[in-house]
C-alpha cells in the first residue's frame, strides 16, 4: 500500500515540476538553459506592449465577428462606427457560416495552438502548434486565470496546484483549470459585467475556449533536451482596450476594487515555430 502511494506520488510530481516555479528555483543549478536573466522588469519585454495590443484586438475583433449572431445585444450598444468596424456594411457577416475559433485564429495570425499529450516524459499536457507557422517575435498563448495582488489570499487555491504563475511584482495568476481555483474564476466572472457586456472569458475553464490563445498555463518548462522557444511577458490592458472585446480576456481579479490595469501574461515566440513542434518556455531571474 505504502509503495503504492509512494508511486503515485512520484508519478504526479513528476508531472507537477515542469510547471512548479519552486522546483524550479532549487533546480536552476543543474538547468541554467531554463532561466533567462534580465536587469530589470522594464526591460523584460521581448516586443513592445503595443504589439501585444495590437495581436489580441485584432484577433479579438475576429472572434467578435466570427460569433456576430451571439454578439446582437451588445453591438447594438456600441456606436454607429464601431458597429460598422465588426459587420461591414449592409451586414456583410450575412450568411457566412460561423467557423471553429481555431479556424479563426489560423485564418487571422497564421498559426493554431492546441493542447496535447506534452513529448516530454512524464509532463502530462503541452501545447503544440497544430497548423500553419508563429513567426519570431509574437504573441503565440496567454496565460488564463485569476489575478491575485500581493497581499490578497491564495493560501487554498495554491495546495497541489502547479499552475500558479508569480509575476515579477509578487502578482500570482491561478491558471488552475480545476476545483476551487474553477469555482473561484467563475465567480469573480460573473460578479464583474458591464451592462451586457462581459468583462472576461470563462470558456478557458472548458476543453474548448472561445479564444484559443488561453492555454499558456499548460507550456511546460524547457529542459537541457528541449530548449525554450517562447517567453513569458506581463502586459497589463490599458483603459483603451475596447469594452466588446474584454469578453474574450481570460483574466479577472480576485478583488473588485483594484485600481490598477487588468494583469495579463502573454507567451511570446523566440524564434520561428514550424507545425507539429511543442511550445517550451523559459523563466526569468532579476540581476542586479
Amino acid at each position: 500500500m505504502r509503495k503504492n502511494l509512494l508511486k503515485l506520488f512520484e508519478e504526479r510530481w513528476k508531472s507537477y515540476r515542469h510547471r512548479f516555479v519552486p522546483w524550479m528555483v532549487l533546480n536552476l543549478r543543474r538547468n541554467e538553459r531554463t532561466l533567462r536573466r534580465v536587469n530589470d522588469r522594464a526591460k523584460d519585454k521581448p516586443i513592445g506592449d503595443g504589439e501585444v495590443l495590437g495581436t489580441l484586438t485584432s484577433f479579438f475583433t475576429a472572434l467578435l465577428r466570427n460569433d456576430w449572431r451571439k454578439q446582437t445585444e451588445q453591438l447594438g450598444l456600441l456606436p454607429a462606427v464601431s458597429q460598422k468596424k465588426y459587420l461591414g456594411k449592409q451586414n456583410d457577416l450575412i450568411g457566412m457560416p460561423k467557423v471553429a475559433p481555431c479556424a479563426t485564429m489560423l485564418h487571422t495570425l497564421g498559426f493554431c495552438i492546441e493542447r496535447k499529450a506534452s513529448s516530454l516524459p512524464s509532463a502530462g499536457i503541452g501545447v503544440f502548434v497544430t497548423e500553419g507557422q508563429v513567426p519570431k517575435g509574437v504573441t503565440v498563448a496567454m496565460y488564463p486565470g485569476t489575478v491575485y495582488q500581493a497581499d490578497e489570499p491564495i493560501l487554498f487555491q495554491s495546495i497541489g496546484n502547479p499552475f500558479v504563475f508569480r509575476c515579477i511584482d509578487g502578482i500570482l495568476i491561478d491558471g488552475n483549470d480545476k476545483g476551487l481555483s474553477k469555482l473561484v474564476f467563475r465567480s469573480c466572472s460573473g460578479r464583474d459585467r458591464f451592462g451586457p457586456f462581459c468583462l472576461s472569458d470563462n470558456s478557458w475553464l472548458t476543453p474548448y475556449p472561445e479564444n484559443p490563445l488561453a492555454v499558456g498555463q499548460y507550456v511546460n518548462n524547457c529542459s537541457n533536451e528541449k530548449a525554450a522557444n517562447v517567453c513569458y511577458q506581463e502586459f497589463d490592458v490599458p483603459d483603451v482596450f475596447p469594452l466588446e472585446l474584454r469578453q474574450y480576456l481570460p483574466n479577472v481579479n480576485y478583488r473588485t476594487d483594484i485600481q490598477r490595469p487588468l494583469r495579463c501574461v502573454v507567451l511570446v515566440s523566440l524564434r520561428d515555430i514550424n507545425k507539429g513542434e511543442e511550445l517550451f518556455s523559459n523563466y526569468y531571474t532579476i540581476v542586479h
